[in-house]
């Protein structure tokens, strides 16, 4: 946007081209990419969690649970995982080579997940209700239980996990090195703010010190289970990657509703003024 008005009258000696339209910036997106872009940004807030800071509901145990979709979306995300610790454990001999017959020793414990994973779709399509979490979670699935019989190795299973973790990681750090943090931008959008909460220091502060924290989220995740499957510890591994996921995640998110919460109120209490 210009600074001067558009109905601001030609100073004497300005050029004659100065009253026609300036053509826009080559780099500027177009109205209908702009809009696209910010509506995807608001809606990744959304899948984040960060949905219940618009919502204006306190912030309890009702919002976390919400935010996880409820009882099902949270029994979608932990019984994969613990069902295949738990078939792991009971039909895998720690002195088997795994390697030798993996499809045979493997099938059981990786069957076990996936089948789990077409239920929870097929419930959702009975009772009518969207199907792209429980989707996602099954094709996540398929390619781990993919990955372990392809190479043989059980530990293999969590080679998605740590790659999702590495990719979140690095480009939630690379925003903040930029000082673009990619929470601040999501969250910016969701608020209706757009980009304009860089101006305020308050806000760029606080979302990048959020920016920041899910980064050691990520990355604390990866330091843990990396060594574990290096070392090819899959019970261990399939533990932490339980223990690391929601018992983390779900009160980093309470602390991102209250600062982003109080940043907010505080900048519209200031405007108010």
């Amino acid at each position: 946007m210009s600074d001067t008005p558009k109905d601001q009258p030609e100073q004497p000696g300005q050029s004659e081209q100065s009253s026609e339209p300036h053509a826009a910036p080559k780099d500027e997106l177009p109205p209908a990419a702009s809009g696209l872009f910010a509506e995807s940004m608001a809606g990744a807030a959304r899948r984040a969690g960060f949905g219940a800071v618009t919502e204006g509901k306190p912030i309890g145990g009702q919002a976390l649970l919400a935010a996880m979709g409820g009882i099902r979306g949270l029994i979608e995300a932990v019984l994969p995982g613990l069902v295949f610790l738990i078939t792991y454990s009971l039909t895998i001999d720690p002195s088997t080579d795994v390697t030798s017959d993996p499809i045979g020793t493997l099938l059981p414990s990786l069957v076990a997940p996936l089948v789990i994973g077409v239920i929870f779709v097929a419930l959702r399509a009975i009772t009518r209700q969207t199907t792209t979490p429980a989707l996602g979670g099954l094709v996540g699935t398929a390619i781990s239980v993919a990955l372990a019989l392809f190479s043989g190795k059980p530990s293999d299973f969590f080679l998605v996990g740590l790659w999702t973790n590495a990719g979140y990681g690095a480009a939630l750090l690379l925003s903040v090195l930029v000082r673009w943090p990619l929470i601040g931008v999501a969250v910016g959008f969701l608020m209706g703010d757009g980009v304009a909460w860089r101006l305020d220091a308050s806000k760029r502060r606080v979302l990048t010190i959020l920016t920041l924290c899910w980064t050691g989220l990520f990355f604390a995740r990866l330091a843990v289970q990396l060594p574990l499957y290096l070392a090819n510890n899959v019970e261990l591994l399939a533990s932490m990657k339980l223990l690391m996921g929601i018992p983390l995640y779900a009160p980093l998110l309470i602390v991102s509703w209250l600062m982003v919460r109080s940043v907010y109120r505080k900048a519209d209490a200031v405007d108010a003024v």
